[in-house]
């Protein structure tokens, strides 16, 4: 299941301790997940990551406010141990200790 590969590349439950993302849903290709945006850089409270047909991971990092949803960024075809920096330095939050 890509969904659990994904979420053992940013580090499980460690990851979800120190970052407070929940609502997590598979879908397809990836995983989606929700975070806290008070702790998050830009508001960013939305994290959708999937795998494209070049076997990289491409992330959609947004916000949802209500019922409206913008993307605040986008990061395209990056290689699985480059996932955790990208969350970290986008989001300003740390996945482990």
């Amino acid at each position: 299941m890509i969904a659990k590969e994904i979420l053992n590349q940013l580090g499980n439950n460690k990851f979800l301790t120190m970052t407070g993302a929940k609502n997590l849903l598979a879908h397809e290709a990836g995983l989606s997940f929700k975070l806290p945006a008070r702790f998050a850089k830009d508001n960013i409270n939305y994290v959708k990551i999937t795998l494209n047909s070049l076997d990289l991971y491409d992330i959609e990092y947004g916000q949802v406010k209500g019922f409206e949803y913008k993307v605040k960024k986008t990061t395209d075809s990056i290689y699985n141990d480059m996932l955790v920096r990208d969350f970290e330095t986008t989001t300003g939050l740390n996945t482990s200790l």
